[in-house]
């Protein structure tokens, strides 16, 4: 029989996460998870089967910690009016931190999707279903805002948001003006104040 595990694997995963947001699968080499995770490379092999279960686990971590927590006022039975506003009002002041320490990184799913990885049919599936959570719940958004709009309108508004969203989460690692750009965009949009 092995030995239990005896470490965080919450904590571990967390920590490998924020190594593969910011350096990417293939930039995140074994040395920097081992001293991010406090695990030698036996213990992450142990327990996650290899790098790519560990990112794997890192992912399911992103979505779950960060990516739905900031959907769940798009997803209830009860959705605000403004709720999708706030969503995008938020993810502006967050882009915008003249300190640069929020989102520097863009997004883990995103910059994934960029990258050779997204080849894999298993990586090419979990980004397919976080867009199409974020259509569902932009859609649900779109819909307490404007709920006279035709379900078409909605669905062309929805999938506009989510391309923007999309557009700011690339741009901001390497131009902010442009992320914000997009995130006013989609602010105009759901406003019905498209930009000309």
């Amino acid at each position: 029989m092995g030995r239990p595990l005896t470490f965080d694997r919450a904590e571990a995963v967390r920590a490998a996460r924020d190594v593969f947001w910011h350096e990417g699968y293939d930039g995140a080499s074994m040395a920097t998870l081992q001293q991010a995770t406090a695990l030698n490379a036996s213990s992450i092999y142990h327990a996650f089967g290899s790098k790519r279960g560990l990112f794997d686990a890192a992912v399911e971590d992103y979505l779950d910690q960060v990516v739905r927590p900031g959907l769940t006022p798009l997803r209830g039975p009860d959705v605000e009016p403004g709720a999708l506003a706030r969503y995008f009002r938020s993810a502006r002041e967050i882009f915008a931190d003249p300190s640069g320490r929020t989102l520097p990184d863009g997004c883990l799913l995103v910059n994934t999707a960029c990258s050779g990885l997204a080849r894999d049919d298993g990586i090419a599936e979990v980004v397919r279903v976080y867009r199409a959570e974020l259509h569902a719940a932009f859609l649900r958004g779109v819909g307490a805002r404007h709920p006279g709009l035709p379900l078409a309108d909605r669905e062309r508004l929805a999938e506009t948001l989510v391309a923007l969203l999309v557009s700011a989460l690339v741009m901001t690692r390497v131009d902010t003006g442009a992320a914000l750009a997009s995130l006013d965009a989609a602010l105009n949009s759901l406003e019905g104040n498209p930009t000309p």
